[in-house]
């Protein structure tokens, strides 16, 4: 027999399937609704390191049920492009002055490279880009829709800003308070940004996720995030005693807790609140003064961090408590953001954790008003009965909340209020490689739209990237760009110089694919409601919360504007688990590349250069660590289908599972067996019965697991078939062709290969998928469990319609049973027909 030609099939069965169109997708009426499926992969940004063998692992689920749907009689949408504003290219740019467009299109040739490389089944006549005019055209429309809508503004808001590097940077770019990039101090400077207001969706965010077959844990990140609470608004009245400007000024506060308001002992505020200067005394303003500074170097991670020591400064100020007219402290700590609820809190120690810890370092009074805790040694932080309340106390929670609201509605103190974590997208980047904004600033009319005829409003082509040094955009120097003409009175103007973030693009781009070559509308309606919604919707967890909230938000706005026909833009998502690999730990936690790890001995490493003991752990792949895996190097040694099954037999889907080539060395044992079968004569041959009912029972395992993305159990029973066939001298050319159908979603090119073979000039992409008989799938015998007082002690094997009698009797008759019934009294024998039988003894 010869020897598995991977490489070459594989190679002719991809361009056979690009020259041929193989699965181009057509707008076919023929197909009903309920025959479609629009399934997708979260693309990818196509960064200059190109893919590792994690990335192809959603890509091969979804390409495996898109042609198991193809061989069910589906019409399939399966797309795939490129998010390719970002980052990187344009830092590679300031480093060296090569155009992000050009580093861009060659990280795309890449990708586009190794992605056909897998022979998944996208129709590449949809490919799309972000950053081409042609389809950033599109985004900036979608803008002005949202900007007529009322849904974009302009707002103050702050940056990070990196004084070293001149501009601002992202907040992926900022760790431990210091710019990535240089090591500098980042600080926080407030600049004119664009905003979206998604709080106006917050409500339907919420509510239609309950339509959406999406993991349980996704639905409550969103849920979480968005950060959907009850309670009230509370009105403090500042005491003016140490500034008399202050008469009549208050300090608003959200609480979930209004009914422990007897228990606040002193407030705080963000450092950026704008009262804090007129809130702080002289005595204070020195100390204030630098704690502000201090708290613009970090991130809102570092503030916001619990396990981080407390930190604070008193402004010298009070607020008045409206429930009992105790004069309480005004402070000032970095773990308050002015962008969540009011930017300041009223903080009741004895009943939460982070203020019970500030309350004790700066020696704070903690009253008790619930009760059931030991406040002494932590805060109480369940509900109890409320205590030192005054006309609360006794009242459980809800009691006590209605109560309170009603009092402080009553005396205008304050009213009943729902609050939102979630706060409007900050929508600009101070950069140069994202999408222009359809904008220019005119003195006389103001902000002023771009009209939709003169679109795409395309970036220039500049010789500097170096950022401007003020926190503007590069943009803002390209004076020729830069000024214009006002679209509404024609007299002198400016172009908006912020760019959109790389979120914009990956908003609406599953809306484009329908549509990719309309230069009239963003998509034609027709065929946007012949797909929509996205059916399966597959990538990795980092995007649950972002790019589907946002992208949900989009959508959602498009509809109201009657642009979409779905509430929803996708109905069913899965998030792929992580392909880790294995890396090297020292004692104090701390990973060392693979390169310097030697191995002394069976799981025995140590580090080459200090001789150290190192333990073997899972982590993510990563550069620096030297773990990552090319798979260009995989598909060379063992080919693309070996590639594709391995991924999917490592485990279930949604697990993190750690990559091992030698188990890829056993999948290639499985293919090079199924070639080797394929080698032997066919015939037509009646198939030996238990090979027949093994086939039948194949096809309703693959049939069943398949659809339900179960592809590692599908595999393990192709695997079985396969052994039992391999065994035949001759094989039945019916049943072979049966098999190599069920084997092509999984692997398309050996099995493309072998339908050729058996005699048929078509591919096998289309072929009706194999059907099974019932009755061949169920077992003549079944195993009889034998149970002893509820305990396993026997089986044995028995036909399927085997009576009760008959069990008991042969179950009595088991040597083993016998040992363990002698002596004893037998009170009951109970059978459970194809199950098992439980004898009852004392």
């Amino acid at each position: 027999m010869s020897k598995y030609p991977f490489s070459d099939i594989e190679q002719k069965w991809q361009s056979h399937w690009e020259t041929a169109k193989t699965f181009r997708a057509k707008e076919d009426s023929a197909f009903p609704k309920n025959k479609r499926a629009y399934v997708l992969d979260m693309f990818p940004y196509p960064s200059g390191d190109g893919l590792h063998v994690g990335h192809p692992e959603g890509y091969t689920a979804t390409d495996i049920y898109c042609r198991f749907l193809r061989m069910n009689g589906y019409n399939v949408l399966h797309p795939m492009g490129f998010d390719s504003f970002g980052l990187p290219a344009e830092n590679f740019a300031i480093k060296t002055g090569t155009h992000p467009r050009i580093t861009t299109a060659k990280n795309i040739k890449t990708f586009v490279s190794q992605i056909k490389s897998f022979g998944f089944s996208y129709d590449w006549d949809r490919n799309l880009t972000t950053h081409s005019p042609e389809y950033y055209k599109w985004t900036q429309w979608i803008f002005l829709k949202l900007y007529e809508k009322g849904l974009a503004y302009e707002a103050e808001a702050p940056i990070n800003f990196c004084s070293s590097c001149k501009t601002g940077i992202a907040n992926e770019e900022v760790k431990e308070g210091r710019c990535e990039r240089c090591g500098q101090l980042v600080e926080r400077r407030n600049l004119r940004q664009w905003m979206l207001k998604i709080t106006a969706y917050a409500d339907r965010l919420i509510e239609d996720l309950e339509d959406l077959d999406w993991p349980d844990s996704v639905k409550t990140m969103q849920k979480n995030w968005i950060g959907k609470s009850e309670g009230a608004n509370v009105m403090f009245r500042i005491d003016p005693s140490d500034n008399p400007e202050l008469e009549g000024e208050v300090l608003e506060v959200y609480t979930t807790r209004p009914d422990t308001l007897f228990g606040a002992t002193y407030m705080v505020m963000a450092p950026e609140h704008p009262l804090v200067d007129r809130l702080t005394t002289p005595a204070q303003k020195s100390a204030v003064d630098e704690y502000i500074h201090t708290s613009a170097m970090k991130s809102d991670l570092e503030r916001t961090d619990l396990a981080k020591d407390k930190t604070g400064v008193f402004t010298g100020g009070y607020a008045v408590n409206p429930v009992n007219g105790e004069k309480i402290p005004i402070w000032i700590s970095d773990y308050i953001l002015i962008s969540y609820g009011t930017g300041a809190i009223m903080a009741v120690p004895a009943h939460d954790q982070r203020d019970w810890e500030f309350a004790r370092k700066f020696n704070l009074p903690v009253i008790e008003v619930l009760k059931g805790g030991d406040i002494d040694t932590e805060a109480f932080t369940e509900d109890g009965p409320h205590v030192n309340s005054s006309f609360l106390d006794g009242m459980g929670k809800q009691e006590a909340i209605d109560t309170i609201i009603s009092w402080l509605e009553e005396r205008e103190l304050g009213t009943k209020a729902v609050n939102y974590k979630l706060r409007d997208w900050l929508f600009s980047r101070q950069r140069y490689w994202g999408e222009p904004f359809p904008i220019v600033h005119c003195p006389s009319c103001g902000v002023v739209t771009i009209p939709e005829n003169e679109l795409p409003l395309v970036l220039p082509d500049i010789e500097s990237y170096e950022p401007t040094g003020n926190g503007e955009s590069p943009l803002a120097r390209i004076e020729e760009w830069v000024n214009c003409s006002c679209p509404k009175c024609g007299g002198k103007a400016r172009r908006e110089t912020n760019t959109m973030p790389n979120w914009a693009g990956s908003c609406w781009y599953y809306l484009r694919y329908i549509d990719p070559q309309n230069t009239n509308a963003f998509v034609d309606p027709e065929k946007e409601q012949y797909w929509m919604p996205v059916n399966l919707y597959v990538g990795g967890s980092e995007h649950t919360v972002l790019h589907l909230l946002y992208a949900r938000f989009w959508h959602k706005v498009l509809y109201d504007l009657g642009l979409v026909s779905t509430r929803e833009p996708f109905q069913r998502l899965i998030n792929q688990g992580m392909i880790t690999s294995f890396a090297y730990e020292r004692q104090n936690k701390t990973l060392v590349p693979v390169d310097e790890v030697e191995e002394t001995g069976p799981d025995s490493f140590v580090e080459k250069s200090t001789g150290e003991p190192l333990t073997r752990v899972i982590a993510k792949m990563s550069k620096s660590l030297k773990n990552v895996i090319n798979p260009d190097d995989i598909i060379k040694e063992f080919g693309a289908d070996s590639f594709r099954i391995y991924e999917m037999f490592m485990g279930p889907l949604q697990v993190s599972k750690p990559w091992s080539t030698s188990g890829l060395t056993g999948v290639f044992r499985f293919l090079d067996r199924v070639w080797r079968t394929g080698e032997k004569p066919l015939s037509d041959a009646p198939v030996p019965p238990e090979v027949e009912k093994l086939l039948h029972k194949t096809i309703k395992k693959v049939t069943e697991d398949t659809g339900a993305l179960e592809f590692n159990t599908a595999i393990s029973q192709m695997m079985i078939f396969i052994n039992e066939a391999y065994k035949l001298n001759e094989i039945n050319k019916d049943m072979w062709e049966a098999f190599l159908l069920l084997l092509n979603p999984y692997a398309p090119h050996i099995t493309e290969e072998l339908w050729q073979k058996c005699g048929h000039d078509s591919s096998c992409a289309y072929e009706s998928w194999p059907v099974y008989t019932p009755e061949l799938t169920v077992d003549d015998t079944v195993t009889i469990v034998v149970q002893v007082n509820g305990k396993l002690r026997a089986k044995f094997e028995a036909p399927r319609d085997m009576q009760q009698e008959e069990m008991k009797t042969h179950a009595l008759s088991l040597e083993r049973i016998q040992e363990l019934t002698e002596g004893a009294q037998i009170r009951k024998v109970i059978a459970v027909p194809g199950k098992l039988v439980n004898i009852v003894v004392t």
